[in-house]
């Protein structure tokens, strides 16, 4: 889900050495410097100052280094979830909060992810001869919708942008961009889980409450994230509930 260039900026950081970090990644140091290169030129930054001492991290690649650490690790955090929860279940749901893309959302409501478009190279792992479509379980959605409309809660029903770029050199128009094709909302685990569903044979569905608008500023608290977001929890376990009788 992540930049894999981002484990390669993590390797030299951390070997201070292209040749190093090219024996610990089993591939040659000119392809490594490629990588190096074109992570910097993607974000716009100077990530090392290269000397005959070696390099060492600039500025920039300080911070860098403890963000890609994040990223990195909540990636794999998100796909372990996920490959976890198909272990034990036929049907996945998952809650959560994500960012407003579409101008008719507003902060606090509901949506379901119907697909999942993404920025990510994490479908690349299936070795397909065309471009995979991450999708919801339709049961799993249909019944989700019945139960929304049981407890009159409105639900929007979209595509969702799976995303795990903190930092964007294209800023956030770039991001906002999606909306033009119809996307809703953007979070960051979506693709995975619809992916390693279908591959498990598994049925799965994201519902998420917009926690913040990145169109108009609008932003909930992080007291109100804790407290308010409770319909799509029983929206969840309605579905859960209803789908063991089917």
């Amino acid at each position: 889900m992540y930049n894999p260039q981002l484990e390669t900026f993590l390797r030299v950081a951390d070997a201070g050495s292209f040749n190093k970090a090219a024996e610990e990644s089993y591939i040659t140091p000119t392809a490594v410097i490629k990588q190096i290169n074109l992570l910097e030129e993607t974000l716009g930054v100077k990530l090392f100052d290269r000397s005959h001492r070696g390099l060492q991290l600039t500025k920039a690649g300080r911070s860098m280094y403890q963000d890609a650490k994040y990223i990195i690790q909540y990636c794999r955090d998100s796909v372990t979830r996920a490959k976890n929860a198909m272990q034990e279940d036929e049907n996945i749901i998952r809650i959560g909060s994500a960012g407003a893309l579409s101008e008719r959302l507003k902060v606090r409501d509901i949506v379901a992810g119907i697909g999942s478009n993404t920025t990510s190279s994490y479908a690349e792992q299936y070795h397909m001869p065309g471009t995979l479509a991450p999708t919801a379980d339709y049961t799993l959605l249909s019944t989700a919708v019945d139960c929304a409309k049981a407890r009159k809660i409105e639900m929007h029903v979209g595509n969702l942008l799976c995303s795990d770029a903190f930092y964007n050199e294209g800023g956030m128009e770039e991001t906002v961009s999606w909306a033009k094709m119809g996307t809703l909302a953007v979070e960051m685990e979506s693709t995975a889980l619809y992916l390693e569903a279908a591959r498990a044979g598994k049925r799965a569905l994201t519902i998420v409450t917009i926690s913040d608008h990145l169109i108009t500023g609008e932003a909930t608290t992080a007291e109100e994230r804790q407290n308010t977001f409770t319909q799509m929890m029983e929206i969840a376990l309605d579905t859960a509930v209803r789908m063991e009788e089917v």
